[in-house]
């Protein structure tokens, strides 16, 4: 579970032009404006990152004007999201330590630096359905399955040791298609599609089983004699206002997954994958022998850009050119980096 609320150090508070009521604060690999004299370089404070979904309480009541968001979905609350003040990006917030006592009483549990705080505070992650109510992914069969993991890469500000970790490292970057999760699987001699969150039955009613169909990829996947898994995002009509402008609907892959070894592929085998089940990859914006980014800015600024559409990309993944575990993100070495220009139109 991502870790929306966390004790963090403030690592450097600085100044913002033109502005004397606020200042920049600088938290992991996130910057956002706090008010002026509020902490002090140094301190620990609670810091909720960008979607997190803050309960109604007394003790955010001052977001009710600018962050009060009341959904069919997840009913009432407060959200956290990239926003702009005096010309600066600001993403996060920043609350003293002593909130916990006031929020929870109860808790006895440690307040060192990184402790997650996402249930203590009741803090849950801003999650609108990810796709247009006009689309028919299909009926719901279960819970997303369980021998496969879910497609969910971290930002990464949350994880700047990766950094570190990738210099030096063969890497490619795709570009973050805009639209929704959607993984193919052949198990034991079945196939199954599913979402973001749930498997869906192989019936006429789904959109995504009648797309699977029409190229083939039931017997393709079946053929190779494994249990494997390939996952990408799916865009088009009626999916994310389709910010690529696609005519008809695509499933762009980004992943290989062998089940029972329980590992992907690397970016060759991608390829050979997309070239198998006729479709295409997520599109390849760079490859190198050697990662040669240094630091959150630059990779922000490696972010930004537009689809061919002409509408701003969501972002970009950067991931090695063969799969490699990461101790700075206790898992995959893989992340995203959100283009800021993107988010602050969408939220």
């Amino acid at each position: 579970m991502r870790n929306l609320a966390s004790v963090q150090r403030i690592w450097k508070i600085g100044p913002i032009e033109g502005a004397d009521m606020i200042e920049l604060a600088q938290v992991l690999g996130w910057k956002l404006v706090t008010k002026k004299g509020e902490f002090t370089q140094g301190d620990l404070a609670v810091y909720f990152e960008i979607d997190s979904f803050l309960p109604i309480r007394p003790e955010f009541e001052f977001l009710r004007a600018s962050s009060y968001r009341n959904t069919e979905w997840q009913g009432e609350g407060f959200r956290i999201k990239t926003i702009k003040l005096r010309g600066q990006v600001s993403q996060g917030l920043l609350v003293p330590l002593e909130t916990v006592a006031s929020i929870a009483p109860g808790y006895s549990g440690p307040l060192d630096e990184g402790t997650d705080l996402t249930e203590v505070l009741g803090v849950a992650k801003y999650d609108p359905p990810e796709v247009e109510s006009s689309t028919n992914m299909g009926t719901t069969k279960g819970r997303f399955p369980s021998f496969v993991h879910k497609t969910d890469e971290t930002r990464v500000q949350s994880i700047t040791g990766i950094i570190d970790e990738m210099r030096g490292v063969p890497y490619y970057i795709s570009t973050k298609v805009d639209g929704t999760s959607v993984t193919m699987y052949a198990k034991d001699g079945a196939f199954g599609v599913a979402g973001r969150n749930w498997e869906y039955k192989l019936d006429d009613d789904s959109r995504v089983y009648e797309f699977a169909k029409d190229r083939g990829i039931p017997e393709k996947l079946l053929s190779l004699g494994e249990n494997i898994a390939v996952q990408g995002e799916f865009a088009g009509p009626g999916i994310q206002k389709n910010p690529l402008r696609l005519k008809s609907t695509e499933w762009f892959i980004f992943n290989v997954f062998h089940i029972d070894r329980m590992e992907y592929g690397g970016l060759d085998e991608l390829l050979e994958m997309s070239k198998l089940l006729g479709v295409p990859t997520v599109p390849i914006e760079e490859t190198g022998e050697a990662f040669p980014y240094g630091s959150v800015d630059e990779l922000l600024a490696r972010a930004e850009g537009n689809y061919p559409s002409g509408v701003k990309k969501e972002g970009i993944v950067i991931r090695p050119k063969t799969d490699r575990y990461s101790q700075a993100a206790n898992g995959r070495m893989s992340f995203k980096v959100l283009n800021n220009a993107y988010l602050l139109k969408n939220g």
